[in-house]
């Protein structure tokens, strides 16, 4: 019986080859095919061996386990086995004896067959082979296994198995690849090995350099830490190549936000080793409407991610909220968001409602930090790029001084940034570039728009067609502007309101044109801008109201939209009441019908609120 006890069954590892296997050892194997003379067998995906007819006890069927003690292996390679019976036994499993090549190492072993060990972030069916993304703690690399052409090879495998992969490297236009001999996917105990190891190494790879802000700033050093997070978790998915999705206001101020970002992204996509292609299907940048997650945008993410999975075998992706996000009203599009596990971090300056974090897995904003709307999320996104990737600085310093004209911030980070970039880019120019960004987004709806953006920001190193494109699209929008509040000025109705405002009010919907540019958001802006001008010295509080919507800008009254959005709703049964914004700049929606009610309420609320001393 002690013998019995003492038995020793080994489990051969998936990754391991014939050089792992010894004579008189005995092995956990299954059932392959049979001949006339035996029964094939395989020790692992690798390995195979064949037991004699003389040497069989069992029947077996094919995929049956069976237990074989390696009686010799010949020179040729062929192992000669016999079925064994032990009633009592525990298993060993053997790990590879060669050591994993690292993914990194691998454009010194061109025309070399390796192992590497890895997680599969990726399998895309092509109408030739199979190919695997894999992950490991140094890089990403693709490998292509061939079966026939169009034809799954391994499709027992999915995104997210630990594998073990032996194959020959090569070189195909310019990029690496493992042409496939073969690839098991590893045993519950190896896989946990191998993850474990990836994982403390990309953790520690992941982490941000840590490096000065360009500007000083109270509130960014506040939030470093956060914002060191959020880099990290961006810098993490590029590394396992799960998606990013980028979400974004579609404004200067959020446009110059994520476009740092994904110039940061993109610079490190490209260095980590992943193929030619990978910044187009691991990265997108999406534009918003609305300074909140619409469920719209949400659907459409989804659609997205859920399809490329199944089609490409992608990850489901993260997503990335900018200059948006922080607010009760993304509330539903997280909550189904959820229902698909999905990560979600924001960068936004939006006054927050704190009920949004149990949606988040980090969350930058000044808000956080004592500071408010005025650090501007062009400034932020600035900043959390150059902790993705440091070397994308010179080309992206000057984005925050676009974003605070853009955004017309009044925090003293504004005229710090505008100093840094004062040799290259004057304020004037600052806001001209905000302008033909505002403009050209009109135009490009819910399209990135990448390539054009970017020469408006001057991204693409082509000074001479930047100029002449902002140029153009600053001229052409002032000439839209000046058409609209030539027709809408005349139709400003004013009234002073009990806590001494002037309250100004213009129907965009009948006085103003409709579906061009300016909007009636920019409409109202442009409008408020003006009043502000003729009334210098005044408290002004400017609605521009449509049919079932009322966009609010205030200067000199300490409003709080987001708090006066909230009472609405409790107040006025059926109103429909929604929406936010900034304490003094915002929106809100509501049922047609309640307009009245609706206006009526809101500017009383207006009135009641205190006057800023100047």
């Amino acid at each position: 019986m002690n013998n019995e006890m003492d038995t020793i069954v080994y489990r051969l590892g998936a990754t391991c080859g014939i050089e792992d296997v010894e004579e008189g050892k005995t092995y956990e194997a299954r059932v392959q095919g049979f001949a006339n003379f035996g029964t094939f067998v395989l020790l692992n995906d690798r390995v195979k061996g064949l037991v004699h007819k003389s040497n069989q006890k069992l029947s077996h069927r094919e995929r049956d386990p069976i237990v074989v003690r390696v009686l010799s292996i010949r020179k040729n390679g062929n192992i000669d086995l016999e079925e064994v019976t032990p009633a009592i036994y525990h298993t060993q499993t053997v790990v590879r004896k060669t050591p994993a090549v690292r993914l990194s190492d691998l454009a010194s072993k061109i025309g070399r067959t390796v192992m590497v060990e890895g997680e599969v972030a990726q399998i895309k069916q092509t109408s030739g082979p199979t190919i695997f993304t894999i992950v490991d703690e140094t890089g990403t690399e693709n490998a292509a296994a061939f079966i026939e052409a169009g034809v799954r090879a391994y499709p027992e495998v999915v995104v997210g198995d630990m594998v073990g992969i032996l194959g020959e490297v090569m070189q195909r236009n310019n990029q690496l690849q493992i042409e496939v001999a073969s690839l098991a996917v590893l045993s519950p105990d190896e896989a946990d090995t191998v993850r474990e190891r990836i994982n403390r190494a990309l953790d520690d790879r992941a982490e941000p350099e840590e490096i000065p802000f360009l500007v000083e700033s109270e509130v960014l050093e506040k939030l470093r830490p956060e914002l060191r997070k959020i880099a990290k978790i961006i810098r993490k998915a590029v590394f396992t190549a799960q998606p990013i999705v980028l979400r974004h206001h579609a404004d200067a101020d959020g446009i110059s936000a994520a476009v740092a970002v994904e110039t940061a992204v993109i610079a490190l996509i490209r260095e980590s080793g992943a193929d030619f292609d990978a910044e187009n299907y691991l990265f997108k940048r999406a534009p918003s409407k609305a300074p909140f997650y619409e469920i719209e945008d949400v659907t459409r993410d989804l659609d997205f991610a859920t399809k490329d999975s199944v089609r490409f075998g992608q990850k489901m992706p993260l997503i990335l909220m900018m200059d948006n996000g922080s607010t009760e009203e993304d509330e539903p599009s997280y909550r189904m968001a959820r229902v698909y596990d999905l990560s979600i971090v924001v960068v936004d300056h939006h006054h927050p409602d704190a009920s949004v974090d149990q949606f988040l897995e980090a969350h930058v904003n000044p808000y956080h930090a004592g500071g408010d709307f005025g650090i501007t999320a062009g400034m932020l996104g600035t900043e959390l790029a150059r902790f993705i990737f440091p070397e994308v600085e010179e080309r992206i310093r000057h984005i925050p001084a676009v974003a605070a004209v853009g955004d017309r911030s009044e925090a003293p980070e504004r005229n710090r940034y505008l100093a840094l970039v004062a040799d290259t880019c004057s304020e004037e120019h600052c806001k001209e570039i905000a302008l033909a960004l505002d403009y050209e987004q009109f135009w490009l709806r819910f399209n990135d728009g990448r390539e054009i953006v970017r020469d408006i920001l001057n991204l693409n190193r082509n000074p001479e067609r930047h100029a002449r494109l902002v140029a153009l699209l600053v001229r052409e929008a002032n000439l839209a502007i000046e058409e609209q509040l030539r027709a809408s000025m005349p139709h400003v109705q004013e009234q002073l309101l009990q806590n001494g405002a002037r309250l100004f009010s213009l129907d965009v919907e009948i006085y103003a044109h409709r579906f061009t540019f300016p909007p009636p958001g920019k409409t109202s802006g442009e409008v408020h801008d003006r009043l502000c001008r003729r009334h210098a010295g005044s408290a002004v509080v400017t609605l521009g109201v449509g049919p079932d919507f009322a966009v609010i800008r205030s200067r000199g009254v300490l409003l709080n939209i987001p708090r006066m959005v909230r009472e609405l709703r409790e107040e006025i049964d059926g109103g429909g009441v929604n929406g936010g914004g900034h304490l003094v700049v915002g929106s809100i929606k509501f049922v047609e019908g309640m307009r009245d009610t609706v206006i009526a309420r809101l500017i009383e609320k207006i009135g009641e609120y205190p006057l800023e001393h100047r």
